[in-house]
């Protein structure tokens, strides 16, 4: 369970080209049919806001907030960056490393598989179940907005506080130091574990402080604006695409390769259904990150098509390249070699290319890392903006620069929260542990709200409809359940403190309603 600490907080990919928007075309296809036809501005209004109708466009729909009515974030976003902020933020590191916690866990070639397809089956249940829910309601914040109108005041602001005080901070945080910790791989990094100044428990390494610096970078890019911040999103997605690519293509061109490597096994290995469920809540975590996307709703153009599109679309890309990669790896090396190495695809690279594959997968992995942490910073800033805006938080956090158009003041805050973590912690799996359990309590706790819709806005209209309902929503939550008990049994003290934090969210709440006079919804 612990080396699962490199799974979770490495995401990142998507495009621009002529070919991904062939892609996005077929995609559109596969998904019309669970479109319906209804005019947006009827949208079912959320405690405390009103929505403004008279227009089919759901680009010029506004809220009605607790303070007066203020300005939107623009709707700049296209397919090709909502698909890029997609698949961009579920790949990371992960794609690299995980294949080894799989095979130590289940020891077969086709259980590995049945695990990726299974967790991906599941992934993609979770994203139909948000699509429905943010194509009906496209606005800044996403699980906030869906958590909100279902559940009431109290609610969203615990979802809010847990992801600006603990969650967003501390992905920040580890993907930083994962990516200080990748270059360390290379001899010319080694200076980055060394002490910058103080010493024993009290000592800065350069590590921290080069997190801190990337940190403000990403920081400051969201900073100029999210089309910008988008426009580096598809571009360099689409690099680190072709870098997948080319290591696929390195492993299956080899002459070192054999198809009977997939017919080895490891043995011992756990096996059945203890050593499958490890196997399967490492594909689950790898796929994490794809709901990102709806936190950055209000910002997407005609997001009753594309966050459909882009939530679904990108998660069979993402399917195809982990697959694609896992048997790069297996063509390579046997299921031993793969269970024994903690980097199975720098292994996998070696035996092909010596020193110089080796350097190239790590490159790449650093590469992944760094583009990750752009959809991140993206995503989390929107969430106090949101809460901000409806009278759930100070009201700073609801500024929008007036020359980027970005929430100016909530980026700030949450870069500096992730440099506080960084130099007080400073490690990367405390700061993975810090994440783990509150994610997945808010995944399990958003996919219900589709349940609440249903029955109580029953004819309020639904540009996409999950297909399955209710069995697949359902499944959804009950596997999001199994991970958030799984996380809290294996990390009891991490998940201790996870709730610790959330629950200090509550005499927050209750003074801030004092201040600003929010009336509690439900709870």
């Amino acid at each position: 369970m612990q080396r699962l600490g490199w799974l979770l907080w490495f995401p990142t990919l998507a495009t621009k080209t002529s070919a991904w928007r062939g892609w996005g075309t077929r995609v559109r296809s596969f998904v019309a049919g669970e479109f319906g036809r209804g005019n947006l501005g009827s949208t079912m209004s959320l405690p405390g806001s009103e929505i403004v109708a008279g227009s089919n466009d759901p680009g010029e729909l506004r809220r009605e907030v607790h303070s007066g009515r203020s300005a939107d974030l623009p709707r700049v976003l296209g397919a090709s960056h909502a698909i890029a902020i997609v698949v961009g933020t579920i790949i990371g590191s992960g794609i690299f490393l995980v294949p080894t916690e799989m095979m130590a866990a289940v020891g077969s070639s086709g259980l590995v598989y049945l695990a990726w397809i299974v967790g991906g089956l599941l992934s993609l249940f979770g994203a139909m179940t948000y699509a429905e829910l943010g194509a009906m309601m496209p606005y800044a914040g996403g699980e906030y907005v869906y958590l909100r109108g279902a559940y009431g005041d109290r609610t969203a602001f615990l979802y809010m506080w847990t992801w600006f005080a603990v969650a967003k901070p501390a992905s920040i945080a580890s993907v930083t130091s994962g990516l200080a910790r990748t270059l360390g791989i290379f001899s010319a990094f080694h200076w980055l574990e060394a002490a910058a100044f103080g010493s024993g428990h009290f000592a800065v390494l350069w590590s921290q402080l080069f997190a801190i610096a990337v940190t403000w970078l990403m920081t400051g890019l969201n900073y100029l604006g999210i089309k910008k911040a988008g426009d580096f999103q598809v571009v360099f997605t689409v690099l680190k695409a072709a870098l997948i690519l080319v290591v696929v293509g390195f492993c299956f061109s080899s002459a070192l390769g054999s198809w009977g490597n997939f017919a080895t096994s490891v043995s011992p290995a756990p096996g059945g259904v203890s050593g499958f469920m490890i196997a399967l809540i490492a594909t689950l975590w790898a796929y994490d990150g794809w709901n990102d996307l709806t936190m950055v709703a209000g910002e997407v153009k005609q997001p009753e098509k594309n966050l459909p599109v882009a939530l679904i679309g990108g998660l069979f890309a993402v399917g195809a390249l982990f697959m694609a990669t896992n048997a790069a790896i297996q063509y390579i090396l046997p299921a031993v070699q793969i269970a024994g190495t903690k980097q199975p695809a720098v292994a996998a690279l070696s035996v092909v290319a010596g020193p110089t594959g080796a350097a190239l997968v790590a490159a790449g992995m650093a590469f992944s890392i760094f583009v990750t942490l752009n959809g991140t910073v993206m995503s989390g800033a929107r969430i106090p903006f949101a809460a901000a805006r409806d009278g759930l938080f100070f009201p700073k956090f609801a500024e929008i620069s007036p020359r980027f158009q970005s929430p100016a003041f909530s980026l700030l805050v949450q870069g500096l929260l992730s440099t506080v973590l960084l130099l007080a912690l400073g490690r990367f799996q405390q700061l993975f542990e810090l994440a783990v359990f509150s994610e997945w309590l808010f995944y399990m706790l958003t996919a219900t709200t589709v349940f609440v819709y249903r029955w109580r806005d029953s004819n309020a209209a639904r540009p996409y409809r999950v297909w399955g309902y209710p069995v697949l929503p359902a499944v959804f939550v009950l596997s999001a359940g199994v991970v958030l008990y799984s996380s809290f049994v294996g990390n009891l003290r991490g998940s201790l403190i996870g709730t610790g934090l959330i629950l200090l969210g509550l005499p927050l709440f209750e003074w801030v309603r004092r201040r600003y006079g929010v009336r509690i919804g439900t709870v």
